[in-house]
């Protein structure tokens, strides 16, 4: 059930009646209910990999919440009986997030590792054709964080296994994030509300902010790009460039406007979700960049990888290592870049079984491993060269310089392979072709000039919005502030732009979501 189709608008509203209509003590059966009919619409069999998930890490947290309490009721001088108790958490945990995790790599990643052996043993080992969950890694990666949180004694298990399905099942989360944590969720899913129209107008105004990114912008891009970027391109450079230019554009639309429709949707129903994506084109670094473009996964990785890796003891033996063979800076945070940089190599493979992705996840793991080791050359480079890098100009350097970076990562995240890639870039470069850009051949990339417009329009409207957040403006509260009449064009407006330009436009076809498939 695509966001973008009449049937989920209809679930939605539907589903916001019943919600609010009802008794107060069957709001949170009923948001499961709309879930679970979300979920099944996408596929009967896909359900079971949900529910395998939801058990598994339910009944790990209850045996984990029960070993909390042994360990509490332990005389304080027992140390020994701390340490077996604390041996077999970690056992608990281990096997729920391989159980997991196995679930993931076999249905993402098990045909492609086939395929890596030799004939002779590739033709032995079975191939698995799975129904593949929708949001399986979101809410995989959402029910083993609930696990490592009991595990933390961070709060409590949950011991009511439909409540818990639900905080697993949530329905606007389940295509593209964010990765929810159960303490700031849960008490939201559980909670009794009467409507409040505050909220409800919010989420709509935000839910159609999301709708015109992704209907009107970002599907109009992917035209560009399915044209453009692609095998044998028979494209100059300049032309290439434009559609990787297109892939940036679509693809930033697409991931922020489905984030804006599932925290629009979750607040009609009174629920806040977590931001997940603040602003990355204003980052002045790629460290910065990622810190703001899914931001849950990030959090999720600095939790759960990165603090547990770098405190671990083989990475503590590393930092020693480093400290006494190495000395100065590069010995001190040797250990530190070490796990950043498996950290972004995880993420690479999160994304996807090609090859391209697990270089993409190298490429990104270097160059802020780099920037780590290099920052003390970098200062000193500015002292010597007299740069005040709290000046406007410098500022705007940074920020260009990532996205130069970020440009040269989408040649690999947008092609269907690492060669392709490799050859797109070198097109670029060794022939630009410049001319492709006014002898009309912009115009046979199956958009017209008004289409053209349109993305250019559409895109400085959300670069408006977004330097108007970025400097601390608040859009909502700024147009609560008006009177009926503007706050009521704030909704009419857009909803007239995406059905004009979005769905009644000639042969309008919604493109899935891009992180849907994650």
């Amino acid at each position: 059930m695509a966001f973008t189709s009449w049937e989920f608008l209809l679930l939605v509203a539907a589903g916001a009646v019943v919600y609010y209509v009802l008794h107060r003590h069957t709001q949170w059966p009923v948001l499961l209910a709309l879930s679970l009919v979300f979920y099944a619409v996408g596929g009967l069999g896909a359900m079971v990999w949900l529910f395998a998930i939801a058990a598994v890490t339910w009944g790990a947290g209850l045996v984990l919440e029960r070993m909390n309490n042994a360990r509490k009721a332990l005389p304080k001088g027992d140390k020994a009986g701390q340490q077996r108790i604390k041996r077999r958490k970690k056992a608990v945990v281990a096997v729920a997030a391989l159980l997991c995790f196995g679930l993931v790599y076999v249905m993402k990643y098990w045909n492609t590792t086939v395929a890596l052996f030799p004939a002779a043993v590739e033709q032995v080992l079975p191939r698995w054709e799975f129904l593949m969950p929708l949001g399986l890694s979101f809410f995989t990666f959402q029910s083993v964080g609930y696990v490592i949180d009991v595990y933390r004694s961070k709060y409590a298990a949950q011991r009511n296994l439909a409540k818990y399905l639900l905080f697993v099942s949530f329905f606007p989360q389940m295509v593209q994030g964010p990765i929810g944590r159960y303490d700031a969720l849960a008490p939201q899913l559980l909670a009794q509300r009467s409507v409040d129209w505050r909220m409800v107008d919010r989420g709509i105004q935000l839910a159609m902010w999301g709708y015109f990114k992704k209907m009107v912008i970002a599907d109009r891009a992917a035209v560009v790009v399915n044209t453009v970027i692609g095998e044998n391109c028979p494209y100059g450079g300049a032309v290439i460039f434009v559609g990787i230019l297109a892939y940036s554009v679509q693809l930033y639309c697409d991931f922020s406007g489905g984030i804006d429709i599932t925290r629009g949707v979750a607040q009609i129903f009174g629920i806040d979700m977590a931001e997940n994506f603040l602003r990355p084109i204003f980052a002045t670094s790629l460290a910065d960049y990622w810190r703001r473009w899914h931001v849950s996964l990030g959090h999720w990785m600095r939790d759960y990888l990165f603090y547990p890796l770098s405190l671990s003891k083989p990475f503590a033996k590393l930092g020693k290592w480093g400290r006494r063979h190495l000395g100065g800076l590069p010995g001190k945070i040797l250990a530190t870049s070490a796990a950043t940089f498996v950290v972004y190599l995880v993420i690479g493979i999160w994304h996807g079984v090609n090859f391209r992705y697990f270089v993409y996840g190298i490429w990104n793991g270097s160059l802020i491993t780099i920037s780590m080791l290099m920052e003390h050359r970098f200062l000193a480079w500015k002292q010597a060269l007299h740069i005040n890098d709290k000046s406007r100009g410098y500022h705007f350097f940074t920020m260009a310089r990532t996205w130069l970076i970020v440009l040269f990562g989408r040649y690999i995240g947008s092609s269907p392979r690492l060669l392709v890639a490799l050859s797109l870039m070198a097109t670029t470069i060794l022939h630009p072709v410049p001319s492709q850009l006014w002898d009309g051949t912009l115009l046979q990339l199956g958009i017209t000039g008004t289409d053209w417009a349109i993305i250019g329009l559409g895109t400085a409207v959300v670069l408006a919005v977004e330097t108007f957040q970025e400097r601390g403006g608040k859009v909502r509260e700024t147009l609560e502030r008006q009177n009926g009449l503007v706050q009521w064009l704030a909704i009419a407006v857009p909803l007239i732009v995406i059905l004009l330009l979005g769905v009644f436009r000639a042969g309008y076809i919604s493109s899935s979501f891009i992180y849907g498939q994650y």
